[in-house]
């Protein structure tokens, strides 16, 4: 165990011997003091761990004391000790920033319980969480090698997720290493589990089946309109389940989870696709056929998402719902002030949808600017930066209004991301697509294995360019390249976040509704 040291000031310190012995035998430090005064002057000459002060002292009280200490060494965990319970003194205490509060009299457990949570607090949660997941890992592997459905598909992501947020929390991330083996393991599991059900999925009725995201609405999200209060329709563009966790814990004061689920993406794992099926209820070939003034085929310049609230439309009057909407699309800062700024408008609606971008300019930035790559290098400080522009958005004091205003939010997004690392050679004509994880054209060649092949696009419901057009999806953390200038691409495109294929990332997708405290 580290040699911590620890000061103690109480004007009877002579009466708590037995304490100060105890703490001995257990390996830690004591410096005693006798007053405020001495303990200011001690705290100015040497270093402690930690302090343990007594509030009723004669001279200057521990709280006078405990400002003094925190205006020369603020860092320093400070215990407030005394035999008041009064109210206020508790209330200038925390608000001195004070580590533990404890009430006289104490007794040896209650001051090495202290000690531990303040000083040991994250060895004791570190070997706990290796511990613990080390117990599960085998139940975890288990379950993605056994003939598995949808929902347990489900729970083993967030299972894995779980673990992932725990395991970052921890002081040396030892088993960080293992479970990101797992991940790849289970990923390899989920590719084969998609390839022999996802069509089946779409072609053959009354089968145990996921939502999709062109059922969304329709499932989660239309039932729970209500005229006396509006409905908040949140998604975050491009976001995934660990993000979203993070988001998570900073509305828990604003916010009771009510139903916390997910649903899969469709394929490809593109905004295009994706999120124009989540707002119109129907698969990208319905749309292709139905409303051609509306969707956007790959083979055109203009932008595949511009005509999402037509959309929305086009899904509320299939579904006879005669209400007050809005639609918002939030790419820059001036417009989430302007959503701010217009929410006394959005309360008379009864459904309000709203789009928010950052996350997948996020993604983006980090390919093309270097400068990003070094602030997110991994998996962790990805989650980091996603959760810092969060506190700082308009979409968190958006949040924040919304529970003032005691309305109801549904909170999802359209796809994940996946972050890829092994290149895998294809060959296409000029026309192919250009995403990483998908392809779309025709003449297609590549080795067949670590792919998805679609060779009838029908079949999953997406348009085709022309008569003889397949799709081929990447999975786990490949990427495409092509043969030519090959080297240079796979550098460029290494450890960047992907989308558009098939991984538990990319696919199984937070679905949260959100009541106001």
């Amino acid at each position: 165990m580290q040699n911590f040291k620890i000061l103690w000031a109480d004007d009877e310190i002579d009466l708590l011997k037995p304490h100060i012995l105890f703490l001995q035998q257990k390996g830690y430090d004591i410096v005693t003091v006798n007053s405020g005064l001495d303990a200011v002057e001690k705290v100015e000459e040497d270093n402690f761990d930690v302090i343990f002060l007594d509030e009723m002292m004669p001279g200057m009280t521990g709280l006078e004391t405990l400002q003094q200490i925190k205006t020369i060494k603020p860092q320093i965990p400070v215990v407030m000790i005394t035999k008041s319970e009064e109210e206020h003194i508790m209330d200038d205490a925390i608000g001195g920033k004070i580590a533990d509060y404890l009430i006289k009299p104490i007794n040896p457990n209650q001051i090495l319980l202290s000690v531990k949570k303040i000083l040991q607090n994250k060895q004791l949660i570190s070997e706990k969480t290796n511990l613990s997941y080390q117990q599960d890992f085998r139940n975890i592997s288990m379950a993605y090698n056994d003939a598995i459905d949808h929902e347990e598909w489900a729970d083993i992501y967030k299972k894995l997720t779980y673990w992932e947020l725990e395991i970052d929390e921890t002081e040396n991330k030892s088993m960080q290493e293992v479970l990101e083996t797992q991940k790849v393991e289970a990923n390899a599991n989920f590719a084969r589990f998609i390839k022999e059900n996802y069509l089946e999925w779409l072609n053959v009725p009354n089968i145990s089946k996921p939502v999709l995201s062109h059922q969304v609405m329709k499932k989660h999200v239309f039932p729970k309109i209500k005229t006396d209060k509006p409905l908040f329709f949140i998604v975050i563009d491009n976001l995934r389940l660990d993000q979203w966790e993070m988001i998570e814990t900073q509305l828990r004061d604003y916010f009771l989870v009510k139903e916390n689920g997910t649903y899969y993406s469709i394929l490809p794992t593109t905004t295009a696709f994706s999120r124009n099926a989540l707002f119109s209820g129907m698969m990208p070939l319905e749309m292709s056929k139905s409303h051609p003034d509306l969707w956007e085929g790959e083979d055109t310049d203009e932008g595949k998402n511009n005509n999402e609230a037509e959309f929305l439309k086009v899904n509320l009057k299939k579904n006879r719902l005669s209400i007050r909407s809005s639609y918002n699309k939030i790419l820059q800062t001036n417009q989430g002030k302007a959503v701010l700024d217009q929410f006394p408008n959005l309360m008379k609606n009864e459904l309000n949808v709203l789009v928010y971008n950052f996350v997948d300019m996020m993604s983006h930035a980090r390919t093309d600017m270097k400068m990003i790559r070094e602030l997110a290098p991994d998996e962790s400080a990805y989650r980091s930066l996603t959760i810092s522009w969060f506190l700082h958005s308009s979409l968190f004091e958006l949040f924040k209004k919304i529970s003032a205003a005691g309305a109801e939010v549904i909170v999802t997004t359209d796809h994940g991301t996946k972050r890829v690392n092994k290149p895998y050679k294809i060959i296409g004509d000029r026309n192919v697509t250009t995403n990483l994880r998908y392809k779309q054209g025709k003449n297609l060649n590549f080795e067949s294995g670590k792919v998805f092949e679609i060779d009838n696009p029908d079949e999953a419901r997406l348009p085709r360019l022309n008569i003889s057009s397949s799709y081929v999806f990447a999975v786990e953390d490949y990427f495409f390249a092509y043969p030519n200038n090959y080297n240079y691409y796979v550098n460029y495109y290494r450890d960047t976040f992907q989308h558009g294929g098939v991984s538990l990332e990319e696919m199984i997708i937070p679905i949260v509704h959100l009541q106001p405290k």
